[in-house]
């Protein structure tokens, strides 16, 4: 189980910064939104590199 925490984290700062990425969206900020958006893909692919790699 302590292997997954790690992953787990990440996938879950992925969905933070994609809720902000919205809230930024929503209000007409693009740049900081696209931004915020990258890094939750970043952080989303990190943690399931962390799982299957």
């Amino acid at each position: 189980m302590n292997e997954y925490v790690g992953p787990i984290l990440l996938m879950a700062l992925a969905g933070i910064l994609l809720g902000g990425a919205q809230s930024l969206r929503k209000n007409e900020k693009y740049a900081a939104s696209a931004a915020c958006a990258v890094m939750a893909l970043a952080a989303f692919i990190g943690g399931v590199s962390l799982i299957y790699g």
